[in-house]
């Protein structure tokens, strides 16, 4: 009789330990999973490792969006058809894949990789926040769109860019997107948030699409 810290096989042992660092596999799980590749034919599995071999060594992130992509430029970010002056901001590419299963949002998007979270070592130089501002630094350029004091500022013009702030409602994804809101004060930019369809705390991932896609329509101006 084998007890749950003793295996017949040291590979075996080796390939339960490898899954259970998977995020919500615990040992038991693994060793399923285990032994179900283990009973497979030899192909399939070796397919299996190539895929994840191949997605680790060979993925690439989208130079403009920071999104998951195969080329240089995402398909999302070299779409003509998307309203490039409206950015919605993520935390991660699990948020662009929630949002835009609900087709409810047609412009494109800018993922920090994160939030700031001091407990967890994570500050602002982390993300991708340095990244968005140039953006739209950018884009007001590109657009006509005046840099708040600037010499053809015109403070009743119409706002032609906004930021969407889709971040999670709890005290880390607020401090988030209030420095993101204070670093993009300069510019002459709508910032908005989504709607509070969404619970305090909740993640996009988790939420429904028809919830996910109201909360996006009937998004309101960011107010810190």
């Amino acid at each position: 009789m084998y007890n749950k810290d003793n295996y017949p096989s040291k590979l075996l042992e080796e390939a339960v330990e490898a899954i259970n660092t998977l995020p919500g596999i615990g040992k038991r799980t693994a060793l399923r999973l285990a032994l179900h590749l283990l009973g497979q034919p030899a192909g399939n599995v070796h397919h299996f490792t190539a895929a994840i071999d191949s997605l680790r060594d060979n993925v690439r992130y989208c130079s403009v969006c920071r999104m998951i992509s195969d080329e240089d430029i995402c398909p999302i970010c070299s779409d003509r058809k998307r309203d490039h002056r409206i950015i919605c901001v993520v935390e991660n590419v699990r948020d662009v894949m929630s949002i835009e299963n609900t087709g409810q949002y047609h412009g494109v998007y800018h993922v920090l990789g994160g939030i700031i979270s001091p407990i967890n070592g994570i500050g602002p130089s982390d993300l991708t926040i340095k990244e968005l501002v140039a953006r739209i630094s950018g884009l007001c350029r590109a657009d006509g769109t005046a840099v708040n004091g600037g010499d053809d500022s015109d403070s009743g013009e119409d706002l032609h860019i906004e930021v969407i702030l889709a971040l999670s409602g709890d005290v880390e994804g607020e401090t988030t997107s209030f420095y993101i809101y204070r670093q993009l004060a300069p510019f002459n930019v709508a910032v908005s948030s989504l709607a509070r369809g969404l619970g305090f705390g909740d993640d996009l991932e988790y939420a429904d699409e028809l919830t996910l896609g109201r909360s996006i329509a009937n998004r309101q101006p960011f107010r810190p």
